[in-house]
């Protein structure tokens, strides 16, 4: 049995083959395999017999189930107006000029992928960005250069990954 298949069969086993187990189990491939592949989307379909137009249309409403491959390292920038009066645009344009990528784009190791996200909640202390799970706010473009160092440092040190 395909790897993915087995992840998606063990999914539903785990929560359930009805409608509303979509979301988790979605959520879990994403935790497992970084994207939702085109593969993965109709053999949800088929393993919760649903129409796979609605897997895609729930994978695509949100925005952190990821449909394309993604980066090692995924890097969520906020792009709401608070983010944007604070300098979200001189942090994206650093994280651009450090890794040799626009936004939506994956560097070609496959390390890092940059994205603009909606609100991660912490407009108080704009502007923010989210690399995988760790939260970052009060940026200015100094502070991402040292955060993305970090990052580069640790893919220097594991080369197994």
């Amino acid at each position: 049995m395909n790897p993915v298949t087995e992840l998606i069969k063990n999914l539903a086993d785990q929560h359930g083959r009805s409608r509303h187990n979509l979301l988790p189990i979605l959520q879990g491939v994403v935790e497992q395999e970084k994207y939702l592949s085109e593969f993965s989307m109709t053999e949800i379909a088929r393993e919760l017999d649903l129409p796979a137009a609605e897997v895609y249309g729930t994978a695509t409403f949100y925005s952190f189930l990821e449909h394309k491959k993604m980066g090692k390292y995924i890097i969520r920038v906020c792009k709401t107006i608070t983010c944007s009066m604070k300098g979200k645009n001189q942090i994206i344009l650093a994280i651009e000029d450090m890794l040799k990528i626009n936004a939506g784009e994956t560097t070609p190791d496959g390390n890092f992928s940059l994205l603009q996200t909606n609100c991660l909640g912490f407009c108080h202390k704009a502007p923010a960005m989210l690399i995988n799970n760790e939260i970052y706010t009060e940026l200015t473009p100094e502070k991402v250069r040292e955060i993305l160092s970090t990052y580069l440092k640790k893919k220097g040190e594991s080369n197994d990954n």
